[in-house]
């Protein structure tokens, strides 16, 4: 899933954070068993066999693919236009690639990663090879409006009538008119959606603007409380996430846990054999780290965490300000409580045809792992890649749910740019649990309710939380269960 926008924000207000690269899991319909995945580029030239013309299914994506690298056009009802991206870039999302089905062809940006499925087309369309089009206020206003009519997933989840809120918009916009005035009548057809993986982004003179909603009643609260207080929004939260931290390590962890992996990962007991295990985002555990650099530092730490919780009574697992990142990494972690191998869940791209859609699963990790007693711990601030993490830890039968509903904003992000520059991104994808519910935008409750983030008490009564649960966590008749 492309979580990464999440993680990268909130690395904003921590230090020392930095994530690399587009994020995410895989979508649609597995590959034969026998097919093979090979680079694309081989050698110092594309592989011959991948060379020519393919549309996705599902993302409203053309690629070209020659000797000289490759080339993307996105294409809606509206137009179609080049993507800014080179080769370079590119590899990134499409380095790898795998016979599909029928002639159809998987391009992915590593093995064990997104699967986009593509089918061949002979040429591309006539409108993309005219480069000198010009792109006015409503030309721009129309791909906008097409973009999220074909590819966002949950208007009907979210409550908003689209087509209505286009008809509008249509109407404050004409020729000439000023780009703040336009970027202004785009995010007003966006407001009230609440969906964190929908963002609207310009650059305009010196001025770099931005629209999002967080949609997170304790993040809500940090933001009135600023508004009240006169202060920055971001200092606020920041005071608040150091708040946070410090209870963990002092309180909870009675200033002997350990921080580890550029700091993402808080680990020690916060009882007599009560492991304790915070992740507070799923990447950014080093510098511009690969993604390969990313699990071995995540390896590090779970290797010396999960060989000095052996034989404790129960660990609890604690996202509950998790700001998202790689579901590689969460699928990685939730590995190392796994028992056997388990549906976690799956996932298929919106309006992707003929397309099954992917299963994922948890699998038991050669490495030091933990299947005691589990304690799950999430809140409204736990979202994207955090919640993915959520489901595959509900498919083990040894953890328990506590906490409060996530946040409910499972889909990559599909990046989306305008032909006048700017950017948006949506939710164009659907993750469904092992019983098949989608938890898009209601957010997964617990099955035991424990307010994390009480208003009355918002910068302590996180540790408090859990340092009652770890307390009930460590008598013996709840380590028998």
């Amino acid at each position: 899933m492309m979580h990464l926008r999440l993680l990268a924000g909130f690395c904003v207000l921590m230090t020392g954070c930095a994530a690399s690269g587009p994020g995410g899991s895989s979508p649609p319909l597995a590959p034969p068993a026998a097919a093979t995945i090979s680079p694309v580029i081989q050698g110092e030239t594309t592989a011959k066999g991948v060379r020519g013309s393919w549309r996705s299914r599902g993302y409203g994506w053309l690629l070209t693919v020659s000797d000289k690298g490759l080339r993307l056009h996105h294409e809606s009802a509206a137009g179609c236009y080049a993507d800014p991206n080179e080769t370079a870039g590119l590899l990134e999302i499409f380095g790898y690639s795998q016979p599909g089905p029928e002639g159809a062809m998987h391009f992915l940006s590593r093995p064990d990663e997104t699967r986009y499925l593509f089918d061949r087309i002979d040429r591309l369309p006539a409108s993309c090879n005219d480069e000198n089009r010009a792109w006015d206020a409503p030309a721009v206003f129309e791909v906008f409006a097409a973009t999220l009519a074909e590819h966002y997933a949950f208007f009907k989840e979210r409550n908003l009538d689209w087509s209505a809120r286009v008809e509008a918009g249509r109407a404050q916009v004409s020729p000439g008119m000023p780009e703040r005035k336009l970027f202004d009548v785009l995010s007003t057809t966006l407001q009230g959606l609440g969906d964190a993986h929908v963002n609207l982004s310009a650059e305009i003179g010196a001025d770099a603007l931005n629209f999002e909603e967080t949609h997170s009643p304790t993040l809500e609260l940090l933001s009135a409380r600023a508004r009240a207080e006169g202060r920055p929004a971001k200092e606020v939260e920041r005071a608040w996430l150091r708040a946070y931290r410090d209870g963990i390590l002092q309180v909870i962890l009675g200033g002997k846990g350990h921080q580890a992996a550029n700091d993402r990962i808080l680990w020690g007991f916060a009882a007599p054999r009560v492991g304790y295990l915070n992740v507070v985002t799923m990447g950014g555990f080093g510098d511009k780290l690969s993604r390969e650099k990313e699990l071995s530092a995540l390896d590090l730490v779970l290797d010396e965490a999960m060989s000095a919780f052996h034989g404790a009574a129960a660990v609890i697992v604690d996202v509950t300000n998790n700001r998202g990142g790689y579901d590689l990494i969460s699928r990685a972690i939730a590995n190392r409580f796994a028992d056997q191998k388990r549906l976690a869940f799956t996932k298929q791209a919106y309006r992707a045809k003929g397309m099954a859609p992917q299963a994922f699963h948890v699998e038991p990790s050669p490495r030091p792992r933990f299947t005691g007693q589990v304690y799950l711990l999430t809140s409204d601030v736990t979202v994207s890649a955090g919640e993915t993490f959520t489901l595959a830890m509900r498919a083990l039968p040894h953890v328990k749910h506590f906490g409060t509903t996530t946040r409910g904003a499972f889909s990559d992000v599909l990046e989306k740019p305008l032909p006048n520059g700017w950017k948006v991104e949506l939710s164009n994808e659907i993750y469904l649990d092992t019983e098949g519910q989608l938890f898009e935008a209601r957010g997964i409750p617990p099955e035991e309710t424990i307010d994390i983030f009480p208003k009355d008490d918002l910068s302590n009564g996180h540790a408090k939380a859990v340092l009652r649960l770890a307390q009930l966590s460590a008598r013996p008749e709840a380590a028998a269960k």
